[in-house]
């Protein structure tokens, strides 16, 4: 049986950053083995002018903040920074969180932050694109910093599901994979994504397959893990739902009882 591990994306809007870091150090304490943020300069969902707080800074004190859990951000934009000024950052983070950090990615998809913050937006195209110029940029910044990162190599993540570029660009450059549900769409894109290792001649395996689920989907775990899940991340918005991770972190810990 697979082992699985399990984590948290707390949004970081409508709340404060001091709910935010005791939610981060108490998500710790109840046992996940990542914590994550996301990368938006608005809120996604309630009052569209609510608080929310930018995820490089965030990160940097969810790094301080903690002190097993791995951090990332589920993910990235990839149009919001230079590759290589992100390659940077990443390496700062990693040593500031020991070694933890998690480099996850995206092409971008909320035209709010792109008009607001004077970026151009274009097409999906156009950003996929973006992305598949920018990734070998980021490793190949990441081999040149001094000092380099922590671990090596700093694992990547992407996130998407489109099945001729972005899970191509994921067999291509990846460590993990964040998709969603339901199961049998999750199932179909891991197979999609198979193929493309297929065809660069990698190993499926090397790829760690991630999901993000809200608390409604807790009693689908089994049929994630089934479709393919290796990592399971649930998402939280304020108030925090703590039982939700009790029972995430409990599922895995059985399913290990069960090896």
């Amino acid at each position: 049986m697979t082992a699985i591990r399990v984590g948290v994306q707390l949004h970081p809007q409508h709340t404060s950053y001091q709910s935010f870091a005791d939610a981060v150090r108490q998500v710790e304490a109840l046992g996940v083995d990542s914590i994550w943020n996301w990368d938006h300069f608005f809120p996604l969902y309630g009052p569209a002018d609510g608080a929310h707080f930018e995820s490089w800074t965030l990160l940097t004190a969810m790094a301080m903040l903690t002190s097993r859990a791995e951090i990332g951000c589920l993910v990235i934009c990839n149009s919001y920074r230079n590759p290589h000024l992100l390659a940077d950052m990443a390496r700062t983070v990693d040593h500031i969180s020991g070694g933890r950090l998690i480099l996850g990615i995206g092409a971008g998809w909320f035209q709010r932050d792109y008009d607001e913050y004077g970026y151009e937006f274009g097409t999906a195209p156009d950003r996929l694109r973006a992305l598949g110029r920018a990734l070998p940029q980021i490793k190949q910044r990441l081999e040149r910093l001094n000092p380099p990162p922590l671990r090596q190599p700093l694992p990547i993540l992407i996130g998407g599901g489109g099945e001729k570029v972005t899970l191509k660009l994921t067999a291509q450059y990846a460590d993990m994979w964040n998709g969603f549900g339901p199961p049998e769409r999750f199932r179909h894109k891991n197979q999609v994504l198979d193929n493309w290792c297929r065809e660069f001649g990698r190993d499926p395996a090397t790829i760690e397959r991630t999901v993000a689920i809200g608390a409604g989907d807790l009693d689908n775990l089994d049929a994630f893990v089934g479709a393919g899940a290796t990592h399971i991340i649930l998402g939280l918005g304020e108030p925090w739902n703590f039982a939700a991770v009790e029972r995430l972190v409990r599922y895995r810990e059985t399913r290990g009882s069960q090896e």
